[in-house]
């Protein structure tokens, strides 16, 4: 091994490891107890700022909500927690079960007729969409538009996940959605349009009609959709979208510093075959006694690259288990509620900020529980100002992906901001200017 990667010694092939922390003399400090470890531990975690201890403006495709008690502790249940994927449902009925539920779910929510479980995130349930959309053309159409207020991640994503497959991605240049620009791009080339709504900047669009002015080119329409939105809007499915799909985070799964997430996919049950991750359907024994299964798609097709929809088989189904006890802890009325607060302590704070001399609110089009700010300063210095005096986490800084929205920040309010918080921030956001 020494000759192949060239080094003529053991002792040369560590050389780069300071000698002072070589083996055996690693010249560690003296032992510690177990109390003692807990104790410096504790120290150092109390340095960091969390969403516990500071308000949290901050959105952008994950967000701060209320999470019950009963998620962590059934999710924690040994049966589920360390459940792998149930390919044998002799033993596996309460993990098929719970992954059916979710499914159940997620139809009712997006207004769609099947739904998998699932994605690692919103971002890989696009691309998964856009190889659905090839797929279900026969691989006869290559084109992708794709909106240029699709979260931007995703979009990324998307581009690697497709590259190398000869497919033309368009229509993402730009920071505003022109529904009639988008759809003139759509053409008989063309497998898939793709729109976020509410999109990455907070707005909502009438999609009613595009569906059928899609359709009408062969294409399939796919809408990015905040779930918690869902509560109070008309679902993606009573427009004629074919797939609805977006990031589950916001039910029922904390931010823990960017994952794990989960992508929720759903679709028509017509492609249901071109549908990547797992599919539950529910059944009857010989006993005529309801089970569980997973359907529709064979153990190869995960481990057969040849046969397979997708490269996707990793089990996410804690990750929908957090999403179904959410669901059905909150409820439909509950969902309501909440949607119903992000919506009005939104606007509350959108209202407070447009009063301020420096700072205006880009509202062109309706919102849900984001907005942009145009901002007097660069954002990263208010958010710098806002942590640092007040304790504030702010919004996102839109420059970072919009050339043209430099010193714009994207405010996202949900039912964790109280009055006080959002008032406070208004305060913070006038001392930054004087």
């Amino acid at each position: 091994m020494l000759e192949a990667i060239g080094a003529p010694s053991i002792d040369a092939l560590f050389s780069d490891v300071p000698e002072a922390v070589r083996f055996p003399d690693l010249r560690l400090p003296a032992a510690l107890t177990e109390m003692e470890v807990a104790a410096e531990l504790t120290e150092i975690a109390d340095w960091n700022l969390s969403t516990s201890q500071a308000p949290i403006f901050l959105g952008a495709g994950a967000y701060n909500h209320y999470i019950p008690s009963t998620v962590d502790h059934i999710l924690r249940r040994g049966e589920f927690f360390t459940a792998y994927t149930p390919y044998q449902p002799e033993v596996s009925q309460g993990t098929l079960q719970a992954i059916f539920e979710y499914q159940s779910m997620i139809c009712a929510l997006t207004g769609m007729e099947v739904a998998n479980a699932s994605h690692y995130d919103g971002g890989t349930a696009l691309a998964e969409a856009v190889l659905m959309a090839v797929n279900a053309g026969r691989g006869q159409r290559t084109r992708i538009v794709l909106s240029p207020t699709i979260h931007p991640q995703y979009r990324q994503v998307v581009r690697t996940y497709t590259q190398g497959m000869g497919l033309e991605i368009v229509g993402d240049e730009g920071s505003a959605a022109d529904l009639a620009a988008l759809l003139a791009l759509v053409d008989s080339r063309t497998a898939l349009l793709a729109l976020q709504n509410p999109d990455f900047l907070g707005q909502l669009d009438n999609l009613d009609g595009l569906a059928q002015e899609v359709h009408a080119r062969k294409a399939l329409l796919c809408v990015v959709a905040n779930p918690i939105s869902l509560g109070l809007l008309k679902p993606p499915g009573e427009y004629g979208a074919d797939i609805v799909l977006g990031e589950g985070q916001p039910l029922g799964i904390p931010l823990s510093f960017g994952g794990p997430y989960l992508g929720y996919l759903a679709t028509r049950q017509q492609y249901v075959r071109r549908m990547a991750g797992r599919l539950v359907g529910q059944t009857a024994d010989t006993q005529g006694r309801t089970g569980y299964v997973l359907t529709l798609s064979t153990r190869e097709q995960h481990i057969r690259r040849d046969k397979a929809t997708s490269n996707i088989c990793t089990n996410q189904g804690l990750l929908a288990l957090a999403a179904t006890v959410y669901l059905a802890t909150v409820g439909k009325c509950g969902l309501r509620q909440v949607a119903e607060l992000c919506y009005h302590k939104a606007h509350y704070a959108a209202s407070r900020i447009n009063k301020l001399p420096s700072y205006a609110v880009c509202s062109a089009k309706p919102f849900f529980n984001e907005f942009v700010v145009r901002c007097p300063k660069a954002v990263s210095q208010i958010n710098d100002f806002l942590l640092d005096e007040w304790n504030i986490i702010g919004g996102y800084d839109l420059g970072r992906d919009y050339t043209n929205l430099a010193n714009h920040m994207l405010v996202a309010v949900t039912e964790m901001n109280t009055r006080d918080q959002i008032d406070e921030l208004v305060t913070a956001l006038t001392e930054v200017v004087l």
